[in-house]
């Protein structure tokens, strides 16, 4: 091992750390105001492992249907297929790959084994991470169970395709004008891009590793985002949030802290935010359905696998940026 270099347990151990200081931090406040709360620690610590446990098990199948359209495009797609049908310019190619989650069937779980599966195939940062950031949105199941649950009405549907379409094209055309692109990946993930380029044997050997590889990088990310998604779902009071409903510009970061928080996946949380409809702005709506697949605590954890920290805290900044606008246009036009 490279001095200086963590090992993989190390790197375990301060995840590990990180949630638990999280966590003892939200128990103390719930000791310090207990009467934020209306359930006992314990039941809402029973119903926190029962949000977790709820989370980690509605992403597995899309974690594992990512894993393997991961590998399909590294191993078994023949060199420059995929490649001969992009357009040269890196604008139209970013504007190409930002659509290819419409024939990517998972949600923001199983979109991160395969945007490094693109990453691993030689597709440039800002290419992978306009793709990553508009699949949960333009995803054709997303788009068939926003529109049953809000239809047409107040342009909700529109905003969230467009604008999702809209933000992911923003941070690929940011993160090209960064003058080393592969700074924004961590040293690991840079480490198995040269593992799986120089893995020895067949296609079915480079498959059977590169499962192993992906599954080690990403299943203990998921689990610890469904672990601190239930943890802080239960210890921060969602009646604070909903108290500011009405208010145009409140609704909004009210809206966009709920979507970080709960972790829903992308292909039935419009049917989650229907619940809210009532009492909150059409803005504000469309806000919650633009941040949470695309930067909430799971997929964030999921992210840290591949991007270094001040990557991740740049598509935070320019994500929530860009909801609150089109959030802010939504309630002016509706």
């Amino acid at each position: 091992m490279t001095p200086g270099v963590p090992s993989s347990q190390a790197r375990a151990l301060v995840w590990v750390g990180i949630g638990v200081v999280i966590v003892a931090g939200l128990f103390v406040v719930d000791w310090l105001a207990p009467q934020l709360f209306p359930a006992s620690l314990p039941t809402r610590a029973q119903d926190g492992l029962t949000l977790a446990i709820s989370v980690l098990i509605e992403s597995l199948p899309f974690v594992a249907l990512g894993v393997v359209l991961s590998i399909v495009v590294q191993v078994w797609v023949p060199p420059g297929v995929i490649e001969r049908w992009m357009p040269r310019r890196a604008w139209a190619r970013r504007a190409v790959l930002s659509l290819l989650g419409m024939i990517v069937p998972v949600c923001e779980c199983g979109n991160v084994p395969f945007a490094r599966g693109l990453l691993m195939r030689g597709f440039s940062v800002p290419e992978t991470l306009t793709f990553l950031i508009a699949a949960p949105i333009v995803n054709p199941i997303v788009i068939i169970t926003t529109h049953q649950a809000f239809g047409w009405s107040d342009g909700i549907l529109i905003a969230r395709i467009v604008g999702g379409y809209l933000i992911a094209n923003l941070i690929g055309w940011l993160y090209s004008r960064h003058p080393d692109p592969d700074a924004l990946l961590t040293d690991r993930f840079r480490e198995t891009c040269d593992l799986v380029v120089h893995e020895p044997g067949g296609k079915w050997r480079r498959t059977l590793a590169q499962f192993v590889v992906e599954l080690r990088a990403v299943m203990p990310a998921l689990v610890i985002g469904s672990a601190l998604a239930g943890a802080v779902q239960v210890l921060i009071p969602r009646e604070a949030l909903v108290a500011i409903g009405s208010n145009p510009a409140l609704s909004i970061v009210a809206m966009m802290a709920l979507a970080m928080v709960v972790s829903i996946c992308s292909n039935v949380d419009a049917f989650f935010a229907l619940s809210f409809a009532s009492t909150f702005t059409p803005g504000s709506i469309v806000a919650f359905l633009l941040v949470g697949p695309l930067v909430d605590v799971k997929m964030l954890a999921l992210m840290r696998t591949t991007f270094t920290w001040r990557t991740l805290g740049g598509i935070v900044v320019v994500v929530v940026l860009s909801a609150f606008a089109i959030g802010t246009v939504v309630n002016l036009l509706a």
